[in-house]
C-alpha cells in the first residue's frame, strides 16, 4: 500500500547538500575561532609582527624602497595570516581529528567524504576573511594606505591562497600521525616566514634563491598581495603559481588522506 507523501511525521532523510554544507562549515568555523592556540597563530602572531615592524626600525631600507612599512608589512602579514589557518591550523586540526576518531565518526554519517574537505575549505575562507578584516582595520589605523585598483586581485589571491595552503595542510594533517603534524607544520610555518619570501623578498636574495622562493606559495601569495596592494597591478604568474600547488596537493591528498 502506497501512502499519499506527508502522511507520516519526522520524514527522515538525508538534507539537502547545501545546508549540511553550511552547517560544517559553519561548526569548524566556530571550532577554529574558539581555540585559543589557533587565535594565537592564525590572528595575534601577525598582528604583533604588523604592529612591531610597521612603528620600529627593523626592516631594511633597501627592501622598503619608497614603499612606508606598513604599506610593505600589510600584503605580507596577510600572507601569513592566510598560511597560519589554512595551513598550519589546518594540518594539526585534521591530524588531531583523525587521531581522535572524529572523521571517521563524521564518515559514517549522512555527510559525503567530499563535503567534509568542502567544509573545511569554506571555513577557512571564512577565518581568513575575517583575519584580512581585523589586519586591514589595523593596518588602516597604522596609516596603511592600499591601492583601491587592487582590491580585486587581492581578494582572487587570498581566495586562491587559502585554496593552496589548505590542500597543502589536508595533505600534511591526512597522511601522517598528529604528533609528527604538529612538530612539522610548526617547523614549516617558522622556515616560511623566515625565508619563504614573507619577511624577505625574493628581489632581495640571491638570483637563484629568489626564483626558487617566489616559486613557493608563501612567496607567491606574498608577492602577488605586495604588487595588488601597492602598486595596483594583477600579477598573474604569483596566481598561477598558487592554482599549481592548489591542483597538486588536492591531488595527491586526495589519494593520501586516511580517517584514522
Amino acid at each position: 500500500m502506497t501512502f499519499p507523501a506527508g502522511t507520516f511525521t519526522p520524514a527522515p532523510g538525508r538534507g539537502s547538500l547545501g545546508r549540511m554544507l553550511r552547517t560544517h562549515a559553519r561548526v569548524e568555523a566556530s571550532l577554529t575561532l574558539r581555540h585559543g592556540e589557533q587565535i594565537l597563530l592564525t590572528l595575534l602572531i601577525p598582528l604583533a609582527l604588523l604592529i612591531g615592524l610597521s612603528l620600529l626600525n627593523i626592516l631594511p631600507a633597501a627592501q622598503l624602497g619608497s614603499t612606508s612599512k606598513v604599506d610593505w608589512m600589510t600584503p605580507r602579514v596577510l600572507a601569513l595570516a592566510v598560511m597560519s589557518s589554512a595551513f598550519t591550523g589546518q594540518a594539526i586540526a585534521l591530524g588531531f581529528d583523525r587521531r581522535y576518531g572524529v572523521l571517521k565518526r563524521l564518515s559514517a554519517t549522512a555527510l559525503p567524504r567530499w563535503l567534509l574537505v568542502a567544509g573545511r575549505v569554506v571555513a577557512a575562507l571564512v577565518v581568513v576573511a575575517l583575519q584580512s578584516v581585523i589586519i586591514g582595520a589595523v593596518a588602516l589605523l597604522l596609516g596603511w594606505s592600499p591601492s583601491g585598483a587592487g582590491v580585486f586581485a587581492a581578494v582572487v589571491l587570498l581566495f586562491f591562497g587559502t585554496l593552496a595552503f589548505g590542500a597543502l595542510g589536508v595533505l600534511l594533517g591526512g597522511a601522517l600521525r598528529a604528533e609528527a603534524v604538529l612538530a612539522l607544520a610548526n617547523i614549516v610555518w617558522f622556515v616560511l616566514l623566515l625565508a619563504g619570501g614573507i619577511l624577505l623578498a625574493p628581489s632581495t636574495m640571491p638570483s637563484g634563491v629568489g626564483v626558487f622562493v617566489s616559486l613557493l606559495p608563501s612567496g607567491a601569495l606574498a608577492e602577488g598581495l605586495r604588487a595588488a596592494l601597492v602598486d595596483g597591478t594583477f600579477a598573474w604568474g604569483p596566481l598561477g603559481v598558487l592554482v599549481a600547488w592548489a591542483v597538486a596537493a588536492g591531488a595527491v591528498a586526495s589519494r593520501t588522506t586516511r580517517l584514522t
